[in-house]
């Protein structure tokens, strides 16, 4: 899933700032991205293995967003705190070890078939990355020239959607294929198997980082020093504020959209199983990662602002059509919500965050905790397909998709 932050302070490394210095911390760092996008990417094809393997409903099965983005609101300013307190490294390791721990929570779960059991796992991985988020967006966006953050944090971001677009790919194979042999669809070991693998890779990771020297990123004119436009608090950025509303709606949105993909499709689209719908997902998130790098060379000519307002706009009137449940091109529409998706988070970051100098890490920390509209808004969603339909429940992202429009259209502005 995931975003960035920029600052308008002029940022040093405490050691050389040459180029070739930034260059090997950025790509480590651009490894996490991958990593918190796989986890993502299996998430929604778990909300649809979950209600076939314990017999949940589709709200229930929403409890998964719930707890992990959940994680987000509460970790995210207890993360900020303690890089602010130590270092970006500390808490990319901590994230790290979180993560992997999380995962292997999967095992006993799945051993006991239980649904409570996977959201207090689910918690505590989306807990590490938590930390990793918040360390990572603002770093990425600090390492290099300021003029060209919101491009760097998009072509970070590129690997994120990677990942993502790999999750249900390896979830469809895995938690679906073959279905339609007896029992298939309420087989868990695949679940543990999957988790299991993650774990050991995350703690190599967590090893790589404890063993690099990376450089501390601090502003030109110290922790303690007055960046430019940062003499008044936090919150009196009206940028700022409304950036993390804007983040609070367009998290929801992604979210929503992608908890229900596979219930949407199956539904539709006659004839789709889950594991077909699987894929179809991960064509999504394959248009999600080539969002990216369109979205970073577009950035080139356009402001990131005015791309996001014609983003929004355009999803707008793709949800208009997923809610018409007009079959194959109603999920064609829906798959296309992705393509358009796939600049926001980094782009209202990287704008919510500009011209906080010293305050950089605690912005940082706040728009993190606003992705708990990701907890919050897909429940809402789960009900009203419940009590209505399944497309009907896409109302909910098209006016999430309004707020964005009206954060890149007035409300990025810095005063």
């Amino acid at each position: 899933m995931a975003g960035g932050a920029a600052s308008t302070t002029n940022y040093t490394s405490t050691g050389t700032t040459t180029g070739q210095k930034f260059l090997f911390p950025f790509i480590l760092v651009t490894s996490l991205f991958f990593m918190w996008g796989l986890a993502y990417g299996l998430l929604d094809v778990l909300n649809k293995h979950f209600q076939e393997a314990l017999s949940i409903n589709k709200a229930r099965s929403t409890l998964l967003q719930a707890a992990y983005f959940g994680a987000y609101f509460l970790m995210a300013l207890p993360a900020g705190l303690l890089m602010k307190r130590f270092s970006y490294k500390s808490g990319i390791i901590l994230g790290l070890l979180l993560y992997a721990a999380g995962a292997a929570l999967f095992y006993p779960a799945a051993h006991y078939a239980n649904f409570n059991f996977f959201l207090g796992a689910l918690f505590v991985l989306a807990s590490g990355l938590t930390f990793l988020e918040t360390a990572a967006n603002p770093y990425v966006t600090v390492l290099g020239d300021r003029a060209t953050s919101e491009q760097r944090l998009n072509l970070s971001q590129c690997f994120n959607g990677l990942g993502s677009f790999l999750g249900p790919i390896i979830g469809g194979a895995l938690f679906f294929g073959g279905e339609k042999e007896a029992g298939a669809g309420s087989d868990l070991s695949s679940v543990q198997l999957v988790y299991i693998v993650m774990a050991v890779v995350v703690l190599l990771i967590a090893f790589l980082f404890y063993r690099t020297r990376l450089p501390e990123i601090a502003s030109a004119e110290g922790e303690t020093g007055k960046a430019a436009g940062t003499g008044k608090k936090l919150f009196a950025h009206r940028h700022f504020t409304l950036g993390i509303t804007a983040q609070f709606f367009y998290v929801a949105a992604q979210v929503g959209v992608g908890a229900l993909f596979i219930n949407y499709v199956t539904e539709y689209w006659e004839g789709a199983t889950s594991e077909k719908a699987s894929y179809l997902l991960a064509v999504s998130l394959a248009l999600f990662t080539i969002g990216r790098f369109v979205g970073t060379a577009l950035m080139r000519k356009i402001a990131p602002n005015v791309l996001l307002t014609w983003y929004a706009l355009i999803n707008i009137a793709l949800c208009a059509v997923v809610i018409m449940g007009k079959g194959a091109i109603s999920v064609y529409a829906l798959i296309g919500i992705f393509f358009f998706m796939s600049i926001m988070f980094p782009t209202i970051f990287a704008l919510g965050v500009k011209d906080l100098g010293e305050h950089t890490k605690e912005g940082s920390s706040f728009i993190i905790m606003s992705i708990v509209g990701g907890a919050l808004v897909p429940y809402v969603m789960g009900a009203i397909a419940e009590s209505q339909s399944t497309a009907i429940s896409f109302i909910v992202p098209l006016l999430c998709f309004v707020v964005v429009l009206l954060y890149g259209w007035k409300g990025y502005k810095t005063k």
